[in-house]
């Protein structure tokens, strides 16, 4: 099972910016797929972005064009640059890495509140 540590949530106004990383400590990490998911109160586990080892990428509607999901494969790190936030996108959001068996890691969580 990979170990997945995420940083960089906290408290931003609407309109602002936030970086999640989520660091990976496999050897195997340029061959697993990685992605985001969040999780508002009473609400599913929604995802957000994803992108496989080869780079291609996929968002959900509501974050496109505001989000961008990339992978740093030589330091192990995916990240979500989250731009033009609104307050619906406060949740905590999931680090997750699929490996090529299919099998899900997942990571601790890191809250995103956008309030003002």
């Amino acid at each position: 099972q990979v170990q997945l540590v995420e940083s960089g949530g906290g408290l931003v106004q609407p309109g602002g910016s936030l970086r999640l990383s989520c660091a990976a400590s496999t050897s195997a990490f340029s061959d697993n797929a990685m992605g985001w998911r969040r999780q508002a109160p009473g609400k599913q586990r929604d995802l957000v972005a994803h992108i496989t080892n080869d780079g291609r990428t996929v968002y959900e509607d509501s974050v496109k064009g505001r989000f961008t999901i990339f992978r740093d494969n030589a330091k192990n790190t995916v990240y979500l640059q989250m731009n033009s936030l609104k307050t619906e996108d406060t949740a905590v959001y999931y680090c997750y890495a699929v490996n090529s068996r299919g099998s899900t890691s997942w990571g601790q969580g890191t809250q995103v509140t956008v309030s003002s």
